[in-house]
């Protein structure tokens, strides 16, 4: 069985640096994304490899709370954040791309697969299944959130 996997990307008009300090100020994540209820930052340290937070947020109509960590940082262009849960590791990776002072595409893609010594279970098969169009779909709305928050200016 592949792992699933899905990317997604937006437009942001709107300048690099803005969009990178939008998805890494853990702390305002809640108002940064709608899908997010709370962030616990567990680091103290400024954001890069090692950073840590549990992140509450509603997915498929319920409210799920995960801790992630960055695995990889090559700031201010990309970040990787895993989190372990139920058998099934997950990875998420952000991409930041400049295209001119005040154009930007930021890139997510995610993905899962059994935790090492485990068989993939019901979750990992439903998201191979039919879970990919609702993850695009979640995905997607992060980024729009992200979009409207840094075009706004806020």
């Amino acid at each position: 069985m592949d792992d699933p996997e899905v990317s997604v990307e937006r437009v942001v008009a709107a300048p690099a640096g803005r969009v990178w300090q939008a998805l890494t100020t853990l702390e305002d994540m809640p108002e940064v994304l709608t899908g997010v209820d709370t962030v616990e930052v567990l680091t103290s340290r400024p954001f890069g490899v090692g950073t840590r937070w549990r992140e509450t947020r509603r997915m498929f109509g319920r409210q799920a709370t995960e801790e992630m960590y960055v695995t990889q940082c090559d700031a201010p262009v990309r970040y990787v954040a895993e989190a372990d849960h139920g058998g099934v590791h997950y990875v998420s990776e952000f991409h930041v791309t400049a295209h001119g002072p005040d154009r930007t595409t930021v890139r997510m893609t995610f993905r899962a697969r059994p935790a090492p010594g485990r068989r993939p279970g019901l979750l990992l098969r439903l998201l191979n299944r039919l879970g990919t169009r609702a993850v695009a779909k979640a995905i997607a709305k992060d980024l729009a959130d992200v979009a409207a928050a840094v075009e706004q200016g806020r």
